[in-house]
């Protein structure tokens, strides 16, 4: 399930983006170069106000590579599309999809 409030894409891409928000300093290099502003800032897992990470809208990414080549940290890799919905929640502190990744929602 991804964010409502922006459209869908219009096929199902053959990678996906998916980020480690483990490495993630939330920088925000990757925000300036995806095509379909499908990479959101969230809340880092400690001090909410201070730490920010990002996350990638999986339902919204068209599988680019932009935002793997342009991260500075190498925190973001791409996977087969099937492999990138398995990998993402175990590497996802926080997310801002309602519903997803619910663990991560409880810590904030």
């Amino acid at each position: 399930m991804g964010n409502p409030n922006k459209p869908p894409r219009k096929k199902p891409p053959v990678q996906l983006a998916v980020v480690d928000q483990n490495g993630c300093t939330g920088c925000e290099a990757c925000l300036t170069v995806c095509p379909v502003d499908c990479i959101e800032l969230v809340p880092g897992p400690e001090h909410h106000g201070l730490m920010k990470l990002v996350e990638i809208d999986l339902d919204r990414c068209i599988g680019c590579t932009l935002c793997v080549k342009i991260c500075p940290w190498d925190t973001i890799a791409m996977y087969p599309t099937a492999q990138g919905l398995q990998i993402a929640p175990s590497q996802t502190l926080r997310s801002r999809v309602p519903g997803q990744r619910a663990g991560a929602q409880e810590a904030a």
